[in-house]
């Protein structure tokens, strides 16, 4: 594996773009979740195919697909991310959070599976917290019956972390932003209820939310008990494909805690909710899934209001 290019800040976030012994090119990052320093967390995100097929609306990943890497591609990213910082794989961060959400849906490649249940006899990690988001594609129940599984075996009590990209509450409007078959509400609710457990973290529901798009609270609570979910509202960063396809935020980044209805309302019903816009400064080095390939692979329109940040190259 070769580093092709970097960016970003040390306090805060690098983006690697790295080219796999099979010549193919994926994104991995390494960040910090400020004032947090890296013994408290830690987190990694690591790309599970290359590129990806949904083509959400707002994510640069989609839009090319060339594959799925392999479980030892997907070990590759982590153990570079890994001995960097720590070469003799002792980590002492109290939370080490491995985020399978960087290019690519994950329920898509199998071999990620096979990644989470070798994951902790590789590195002396007591706060190992692996992360799944997922917009739950239809003809994916082999992926989430062994996901279930593998969180029973190696993850109970609160080491797994699990996510649902819902983007809306209007179904037609879903559709158009995750262009491809998926579970509807109730099957993820019906999903849901079996993969939670006493002890474990709440489920959440994310909801990157365009300035127009629906998020009934009445919705969510004929489904989702507040017991077992939360919600997860972020802004909808300026990447290339959001520009494309005309979507503005909700959330200004700049007033995360502007009072907002909504909010008000699903806090009223019991959810805990949380308005997750992470340093602004953040933002600016790498938060978009993507966007650094893209801007590799010649992308020349230049993002208004988009994030701007250097880009190392590394020599052969």
């Amino acid at each position: 594996m070769k580093v092709i290019a970097s960016t970003g800040k040390e306090e805060l976030a690098i983006v690697y773009i790295v080219e796999l012994d099979s010549g193919k090119l994926v994104e991995c990052v390494e960040a910090l979740q400020p004032p947090q320093p890296r013994r408290d967390k830690w987190v990694l995100l690591v790309s599970t195919m290359f590129g990806c097929p949904v083509g959400c609306a707002m994510c640069d990943a989609g839009g090319f697909y060339h594959g799925k890497p392999t479980e030892e591609e997907i070990l590759g990213q982590i153990d570079f991310l890994v001995r960097q910082r720590f070469p003799n794989g002792v980590i002492p961060s109290r939370q080490f959070k491995i985020q399978f959400a960087r290019m690519g849906e994950p329920a898509l490649n199998l071999a990620v599976l096979d990644v989470l249940a070798q994951l902790p006899a590789l590195y002396q990690a007591p706060g190992l917290m692996p992360s799944i988001s997922t917009v739950a594609p239809a003809g994916c129940n082999r992926f989430f019956e062994h996901l279930l599984e593998i969180k029973q075996r190696y993850y109970a009590n609160g080491h797994f972390q699990f996510q649902f990209s819902l983007h809306t509450t209007d179904a037609a409007l879903r559709d158009k932003i995750i262009p491809v078959r998926k579970w509807s509400f109730a099957e993820i609710a019906a999903y849901g209820e079996r993969f939670y457990a006493p002890g474990d973290r709440k489920i959440t529901l994310n909801f990157a939310l365009a300035s127009d798009s629906p998020l009934e609270p009445k919705v969510l609570q004929r489904y989702f008990n507040p017991h077992k979910y939360l919600v997860k509202i972020t802004p909808l960063n300026p990447t290339y494909r959001a520009v494309e396809n005309k979507l503005a935020s909700h959330i200004d980044a700049q007033y995360p805690n502007a009072p907002d209805q909504r909010i008000e309302q699903l806090r009223a019903m019991g959810y805990d909710v949380i308005v997750s816009v992470g340093n602004v400064e953040e933002n600016a080095v790498g938060s978009n899934c993507g966007q650094y390939l893209r801007t590799h692979l010649n992308a020349c329109e230049k993002l208004s209001d988009g994030y701007t940040y250097p880009v190392v190259e590394t020599g052969d």
